[in-house]
Order: C-alpha cells, then sequence, then structure tokens
C-alpha cells in the first residue's frame, strides 16, 4: 500500500518534510517546530486508530476482528511514529551540537577573564569586621507554626495508633 493511498496531502507533505536529507539543513529552532508538528499529527492517527478500533470490537465481536478492519489507520499511526523517531534523533543530534558550541564558549569566556577575588589589591586582611546579626529562628514562637508542629505530631500518634491496633 502506497504512502499517497493512505495519507492526505498535507500528512503526505509533513511525512515527506520529515525524510533524513531534508532534515539535515534545519536549525534547531525549525527541527523543534517540525517535531511538535509531527507528534501532534502521531497523537491524532493512534487516537482514530484506537477509538475506531474500539467501536470495530464490538461490532465484530472480538479484537482481532477489529484489528482486521482497521488496517489503514494502523499503517497511518506507523507511519507517523517513524517519521517522529526520525526527527527526534535529528533533534537530539543537533541540541547535543549546540549544547557543546554552547559550553565551549562558556569555557573559553572563563579562561579569557576571571570574575574571581583579586589577590593583594585590597586593604584588608581578609576578615569581616563586625559579625553581624545572630542567626536565631524566630518562626519556631509563631503561634500559627506552634498549631502546625502539633497538629503535625498528633496526626502521626493516631496513624501509629491504627497501625498498633491492626
Amino acid at each position: 500500500m502506497s504512502l499517497k493511498n493512505i495519507l492526505s496531502e498535507s500528512d503526505y507533505q509533513l511525512v515527506l518534510a520529515t525524510e533524513d536529507d531534508r532534515l539535515e539543513d534545519l536549525s534547531e529552532e525549525k527541527l523543534l517546530k517540525l517535531h511538535r508538528r509531527t507528534r501532534r499529527a502521531r497523537n491524532k492517527h493512534v487516537g482514530q486508530y484506537r477509538r475506531t478500533g474500539a467501536k470495530k470490537v464490538a461490532k465484530k465481536g472480538a479484537r482481532g476482528q477489529g484489528k482486521k478492519a482497521n488496517v489503514k489507520r494502523a499503517r497511518r499511526a506507523e507511519v507517523f511514529e517513524e517519521a517522529l523517531s526520525r526527527v527526534s534523533r535529528q533533534l537530539a543530534v543537533v541540541a547535543h551540537e549546540t549544547a557543546e558550541a554552547l559550553k565551549a564558549e562558556r569555557l573559553a569566556a572563563a579562561q579569557g577573564g576571571s570574575t574571581g577575588p583579586s589577590k593583594g589589591k585590597g586593604k584588608g586582611k581578609g576578615k569581616v569586621g563586625s559579625k553581624g546579626k545572630a542567626r536565631v529562628d524566630a518562626t519556631r514562637a509563631n503561634p500559627g507554626r506552634m498549631k502546625y508542629e502539633a497538629s503535625t505530631k498528633s496526626t502521626g500518634k493516631r496513624r501509629q495508633a491504627k497501625r498498633d491496633n491492626r
């Protein structure tokens, strides 16, 4: 069965756009758009296949008989599954290349100019002048917090008592 016979013109064009030779020239952004379109089409055809198959099971009386009557839709779903896998594979390759390029760029920028502390240029001896505020957890005395903690404890005790009574 030819693809032209089982796909609409727009679906056929979409499948042609997912051929390997056409995918090589696409940017990551265009691949993402194509991936989204292909995934939507695949989901549509898989859904139609499943729904139609479920209806035919009731009419035919058996799942095997329902599947035989739904071959065209199954083939459409398979075509789009294969197309989606091609696009996903190419998208992964391009995304990996982009990530490697960004990593190299960041490493080059980090080696070029350091944003770390300067050595020997400051007046101080590396110590902080004031100790700052004492760190005390003020939320423990909050009435809402106390109620929450009491509720949590009682819930745990109830749960344990329920287990103990089994």
